[in-house]
């Protein structure tokens, strides 16, 4: 909550006497609304939002790649993988380069980029879920979050709002090879591993029963739906990852219904 209008307001109405620092407070509450209604409702503009999403993910991808003080080759990949991933053409190419250079550079404040991420995707709680995801991705290919990479994700939930539980599901998920459970069954001593990653991706117990199985399974859809996700500002640059993320969804549940012989 923001407190900075009531004090301004009530210390200048002190200049009038009693009755000016009451006005001066009733009048500063005023302006701490409007402010905390901003501030909780972010940016109505999905432009906006996009382009500050897509800003910062590679500025902050850049900067975790160079916070052991250099940027490894298999770092850069990693980085130039997911631009692949994403399906970047050749302008958004260039420009995420940019934004990743800044990132590295040692002027680059990691707080106030994420302040700015913050509020402007300020109730689309969703979108900043997308944004670590995508810093996951880059980490685990980059050096499998050695070093000083996973502190730093760290230091980024905390300061989204996002538990270090969420966090350590996201990366979970994010282990799981593509193509996982695309096979028509698993190779022989597999089928547990295998298991365990499908109920993880949906963040649920394997001794969860067939109607809590369904229920994570639509909630972990309604959060990564691309559509859902495009209408609340994602661009569509960084679609394809909500769609990667859909389909393992998607795929892990079939595995689940048959691998437990029934339909959920």
């Amino acid at each position: 909550m923001n407190w900075t209008g009531k004090l301004v307001g009530g210390l200048i109405g002190l200049t009038l006497g009693p009755l000016g620092a009451v006005l001066g407070v009733a009048l500063g509450h005023q302006y701490d609304e409007q402010v905390n209604k901003r501030r909780r409702g972010g940016s109505n503009n999905p432009l906006e939002i996009g382009e500050q999403l897509f800003r910062s993910s590679f500025r902050v991808m850049g900067h975790i790649a160079k916070a052991d003080g250099r940027v490894s080759e298999s770092e850069i990949a990693a980085a130039r993988g997911i631009m692949n991933d994403l399906r970047l053409n050749p302008g958004q190419t260039r420009i995420a380069i940019g934004h990743f250079n800044d990132g590295k550079d040692a002027s680059f404040s990691l707080e106030q980029e994420l302040a700015r991420l913050a509020d402007i995707c300020a109730g689309r709680p969703d979108l900043l879920r997308v944004f670590l995801e995508i810093q996951v991705r880059a980490a685990l290919a980059g050096n499998d979050l050695q070093g000083p990479s996973r502190p730093l994700l760290q230091k980024l939930a905390r300061l989204l709002d996002i538990s270090l539980m969420e966090l350590a599901h996201i990366e979970a998920a994010l282990r799981v090879r593509r193509g996982t459970f695309n096979s028509a069954g698993p190779a022989p001593g597999n089928y547990k591993v295998q298991a365990e990653q499908a109920y993880r991706i949906l963040e649920v117990s394997m001794e969860a029963s067939d109607a809590e199985v369904a229920k994570a399974y639509r909630r972990q859809l309604s959060r990564h739906h691309p559509d859902k996700l495009r209408s609340n500002g994602l661009p569509d640059s960084m679609v394809e990852h909500a769609k990667e993320r859909t389909q393992q969804i998607i795929e892990a549940y079939e595995y689940i219904k048959t691998s437990r012989g029934r339909k959920l």
